[in-house]
C-alpha cells in the first residue's frame, strides 16, 4: 500500500486515529486491541490494517494488502452488476384498423420480446381524422394483451397519449402462468382425451429490435 497516491476511501494504516479497533482477517481472531499493537502486528504479517467499519464501537478494521482489498471490493461490484437483469421496452406500433395478418406477424413480434424479458410497449397511432377511431384502438390494445396472458402481463391499461393509445406489457416470471389445475376424474370413470383448440403454425421470422 505505501507509496500509494491515488484517493482512498478507507483510512488506511497511520491515517487510523483512533485509541482501540476490533481487528479482523483470514486466520486472525476477532478481537479489540489498541490501535499501536494492531499497527505493529499488521507491519509484522507485510499486511495493511484497513479500516472498513468506522461507525462500529470501536471501529472495526482488517488487515489485508490495501491493493488486494480494492481489488475485491471492485470484483465483488462487478458480479453484482453482471447479475442485474436490463429489461429494455420494446415498441410495436398497430394502426387502428390494422389487418388480421399485420396483426399476428406483430403478435410473433411481441411474444418473442417478452420470452426474451423485455417489455413491451404497443401502441395505435390515430393519423388525421383517424382519431374517431379510438374505441377500434382500445379494442385491438385489449386484445393483444388477452392473446400475450400466457407470456406477459399488463403494466397500465390502455391510455390516450396525444395521438398514441398506449398499453404496457412486462414479461411474465416462469411459473407465473395462470394455468387451471387439473379436476380430479371420478373413480370408475373413463378418461377422454380432450384435444386443444388447434394453434395457427408459427414462423420463423427475424425479429428487428
Amino acid at each position: 500500500m505505501k507509496g500509494d497516491n491515488n484517493k482512498q476511501q478507507y483510512r488506511v494504516n497511520e491515517q487510523i486515529h483512533v485509541r482501540e479497533v476490533r481487528i479482523v482477517g483470514d486466520g486472525i481472531e476477532s478481537k479489540v486491541v489498541p490501535t499501536r499493537e494492531a499497527l505493529q502486528l499488521a507491519d509484522e504479517m507485510g499486511v495493511d490494517l484497513v479500516e472498513i467499519s468506522p461507525t462500529a464501537q470501536p471501529p472495526v478494521c482488517r488487515l489485508i494488502d490495501y491493493s488486494k482489498f480494492l481489488y475485491q471490493i471492485k470484483k465483488k461490484a462487478k458480479e453484482m452488476k453482471a447479475k442485474q437483469v436490463k429489461i429494455d421496452v420494446k415498441e410495436i406500433r398497430f394502426g387502428p384498423q390494422t389487418a388480421d395478418a399485420d396483426y399476428a406477424f406483430k403478435l410473433k413480434h411481441a411474444i418473442e420480446f417478452l420470452k426474451q424479458g423485455n417489455k413491451v410497449k404497443a401502441y395505435v397511432f390515430f393519423k388525421g381524422r383517424s382519431i374517431v377511431f379510438k374505441e377500434q384502438g382500445e379494442v385491438l390494445l385489449l386484445r393483444l394483451a388477452n392473446d400475450l396472458e400466457e407470456v406477459g402481463k399488463v403494466e397500465s391499461m390502455p391510455s390516450l397519449e396525444g395521438k398514441k393509445m398506449i398499453i404496457m406489457m412486462a414479461p411474465k416470471k416462469a411459473g407465473s402462468s395462470n394455468k387451471k389445475k387439473e379436476q380430479p376424474r371420478p373413480q370408475n370413470t373413463p378418461a377422454t382425451e380432450t384435444k386443444p383448440a388447434e394453434e395457427p403454425a408459427e414462423t420463423e421470422i427475424e425479429t428487428e429490435e
